[in-house]
């Protein structure tokens, strides 16, 4: 049984462990000792670490063949320091993993104008979390290249799952763009997302991207009126981009500025990967059944 090492143990990485454990001796990378319980009672090993810290990485030279690569980078500069840290870890060891599936982000395509794109589209990151995203993959190529270890990268876009919906924003009334100003937005249910994963573990191509998305691109207005609408909720005021350059935050502007409509049909025939949450409205649905039991 081959050891796969979990970087960046978050929400996805734990839906995609019962899958893992099946398959593998799983070790996770953990900073906080307290989680340690929680992991070890779902079958992995965990392993303290800390990206951040480089000299606290050592343990994991030579341990792993399989590396599921999930954690975001820092939120300084436009270098990845976090995946620079891993692979130098990694590189000290006499056994290098064969295989790294990393979790990347549909930002790196940059704004597209509402274009409909596939994975031959350059990557044009515009903001700085997106830009460490591209670093992030630029090393992980050439980490590839020099040692002959297969790398693939899924590009995600906005992940939702019941715990992850925008009800917060929609009982606050923030508003959204109107119709005729608003952008294409992708999302990817969080199971969907360690399914698809796991299938890349499993039959990832070398120095390969895939779009981690699902069927269908909506306008965001839309996305938070099928929340609302099944949860109970008003639905988001519109308003016009000027107004909402005086009324929303950086952050939140910038999630408004970028508009594309992603293809994912290497998921599916590479990957051969089945979307449980195909659609936006399914994945919403079975929020709401969930939460209703």
């Amino acid at each position: 049984m081959q050891n796969l090492l979990i970087v960046g143990a978050g929400d996805v990485a734990r839906r995609a462990l019962p899958a893992l454990v099946a398959r593998y001796r799983v070790f996770a990378l953990l900073r906080d000792p307290a989680k340690f319980a929680d992991w070890r009672a779902d079958g992995a090993v965990p392993v303290l670490a800390d990206l951040d810290r480089p000299q606290s990485l050592r343990r994991i030279a030579g341990l792993a063949d399989v590396v599921l690569h999930c954690a975001p980078p820092g939120d300084r500069s436009v270098v990845d320091t976090r995946t620079r840290h891993l692979l130098a870890a990694l590189a000290r060891g006499r056994h290098l993993p064969e295989c790294i599936v990393y979790i990347s982000t549909t930002g790196v395509y940059g704004d597209c104008a509402g274009a409909a794109i596939d994975e031959t589209r350059p990557a044009r990151a515009t903001t700085l979390r997106a830009r460490r995203r591209v670093d992030a993959e630029r090393q992980l190529r050439a980490f590839a290249a020099r040692n002959g270890v297969t790398v693939s990268i899924l590009r995600a876009p906005g992940i939702y799952a019941t715990e992850r919906l925008p009800l917060d924003r929609l009982q606050s009334g923030m508003p959204v763009l109107a119709d005729d100003e608003d952008v294409y937005t992708n999302h990817i249910h969080a199971d969907d997302l360690a399914t698809i994963a796991v299938a890349a573990l499993q039959r990832g191509l070398p120095n390969r991207v895939y779009n981690a998305c699902d069927d269908r691109a909506t306008k965001m207005a839309a996305y938070y009126d099928i929340v609302a609408d099944r949860f109970g909720l008003p639905r988001a005021p519109r308003i016009s981009r000027a107004q909402a350059a005086t009324i929303l935050s950086p952050l939140q502007l910038s999630f408004m500025s970028e508009s594309r409509r992603i293809a994912n049909h290497r998921i599916k025939q590479e990957l051969r990967v089945r979307l449980r949450h195909p659609r936006v409205e399914d994945g919403v649905e079975a929020a709401w059944q969930q939460r209703n039991k």
